[in-house]
């Protein structure tokens, strides 16, 4: 392997629906790079969860890159996976709190976009923790 190769930043994610324990499989995702913060975006990748949940197959970073932005496409994901939301057990979470008793049928977040800044050299792995109310997003190993 090269130095140039070695000293390529990378990243990589993965997406768990914490809604019912599992990946998110089919999600989209496209990667954007730019140089400084006041620099412009630039489509760098796209790509698909696999059953994993996983995204094997985003490219390495153009050297310069300073910020990365994931933007996750997860209104399609929800709204396909609308089948597996426990009606009952939904109901019964709703009568103990202190919530609106009706609730649009629509997706509260219908993308997610993840900015970050990274440095030369490393690799990022960015896990997205979602539910159909709330993400949660950290740097992993």
């Amino acid at each position: 392997m090269s130095s140039e190769t070695a000293a390529r930043t990378s990243v990589s994610t993965h997406i768990l629906d914490t809604s019912v324990g599992r990946p998110a499989e089919g999600v989209a995702l496209t990667l954007s790079v730019r140089s400084g913060s006041d620099g412009a975006w630039a489509a760098h990748g796209a790509s698909t969860t696999d059953a994993d949940g996983r995204c094997k197959d985003l490219p390495a970073l153009p050297e310069g890159t300073t910020h990365v932005r994931l933007d996750f496409a997860v209104e399609e994901y929800f709204v396909s996976h609308q089948h597996r939301v426990d009606h009952k057990a939904t109901q019964q979470a709703e009568e103990q709190q202190d919530a609106p008793r009706v609730r649009d049928s629509g997706v509260f977040f219908p993308e997610v976009a993840i900015t970050f800044a990274v440095m030369p050299g490393e690799h990022y792995h960015v896990p997205l923790l979602l539910n159909p109310f709330g993400y949660s997003v950290y740097r992993g190993s």
